[in-house]
């Protein structure tokens, strides 16, 4: 039975992907930016206010990136069919040994069709354009982000109404604290973790954008503004940054050669930060066992694609906060926490 509840759970978010991911987003924005909402009113400045405000500034800062960024990408995007051919005749030297094996599987294929004359016809379909298809995808990720943006802007300004929602809903005073101090752990432990990977991310991105620059890649910038959108995805970000910078610094540089230097050095400094940086500056309480992370990533990365494996992590860490405070999950806490971690005594 049990097995049964989590299909159909599965198959749920599956098809409720649409409906639920701007919900998720907002909820994971929201519990980011509590801790701040919470300080502002520390200080005078009602929640109302300070969540419109956050808000703002957060959405304005991602329209003027965007904006900023949709020149260089929408002319790779334009000139995306020549890039793929040149990039091909670049790597024609490389792949001589397949070219010749390809032309002999087309001989091969022109003497069993014979002449073509009872060669069946074949029906072209109007398909739509790559252009069409990524403007669709853009709309629909604008979408998402403006829903889950005033979502989480209504639950930051309604301040600790949520809270005592969840106190009133138990009977005993002992359950209301257990519950309220929950709640508050996952919010510091989900804000500290996003504001750390964030601020990593941008660290990132500024080196691999001096790395391209200094190793003459054309729009260094816009290599480290995708270094520090792609590191949110944990094991992918770091290929799928290396294998774009190659193709592209293949294009750039006559010297296959010299153009490996830009991937080299892409990977060694997202290897520099997963292996070293991430660790020291986030702490072993945040510290997740890498075999749950990858586990996560694959399951939301299934469910949900690519926003799926973005917030992977984010939802590990709640699930771990709440086995952390639950004694009878903390068995599972302590496997989904790096290794040597031991079990914390019941308070």
């Amino acid at each position: 039975m049990s097995w049964l509840l989590v299909f159909v759970a599965l198959t749920s978010i599956y098809f409720a992907r649409e409906l639920m991911l701007p919900i998720f987003m907002g909820l994971v924005i929201a519990l980011t930016f509590t801790p701040v909402v919470r300080s502002f009113r520390r200080i005078g400045v009602p929640p109302p206010v300070s969540a419109v405000l956050l808000m703002v500034v957060l959405g304005t800062t991602g329209f003027v990136v965007a904006y900023f960024s949709s020149g260089p990408i929408s002319e790779w995007v334009e000139e995306l069919p020549e890039l793929g051919d040149e990039l091909k005749r670049k790597l024609a030297r490389l792949s001589a040994s397949v070219e010749k094996i390809r032309d002999v599987s087309e001989d091969v294929e022109k003497i069993t069709e014979g002449d073509g004359a009872n060669k069946p016809r074949e029906v072209a379909v109007d398909r739509p354009g790559f252009l069409s298809s990524a403007a669709s995808s853009a709309v629909t990720v604008v979408t998402t982000l403006v829903v889950a943006l005033v979502l989480a802007t209504f639950l930051l300004a309604s301040g600790t109404m949520f809270h005592e929602k969840l106190v009133q809903s138990f009977s005993r005073f002992q359950d209301k604290k257990k519950a309220l101090q929950v709640v508050k752990d996952v919010e510091k432990r989900i804000s500290r973790y996003l504001f750390s990977i964030t601020v990593i991310n941008a660290g990132l991105g500024l080196c691999i954008a001096g790395a391209m620059w200094a190793v003459g890649l054309p729009n260094p910038l816009i290599w480290g503004l995708l270094a520090f959108l792609l590191n949110f995805l944990p094991f992918i970000g770091a290929v799928v940054g290396t294998v774009l910078v190659g193709g592209i610094a293949i294009l750039s540089f006559d010297s296959i050669g010299y153009a490996l230097v830009a991937p080299a050095s892409y990977y060694l400094l997202t290897a520099i930060e997963g292996q070293f940086v991430t660790p020291l500056l986030l702490g072993r309480r945040l510290e997740l066992n890498t075999v749950s992370v990858f586990l996560a990533v694959v399951l939301w990365g299934w469910l949900w694609g690519v926003p799926g494996a973005v917030m992977a992590v984010p939802f590990l860490v709640t699930f771990k906060v709440i086995c952390d405070s639950v004694p009878g999950l903390r068995i599972v806490g302590h496997f989904l926490g790096a290794e040597g971690l031991r079990i914390p005594d019941p308070e």
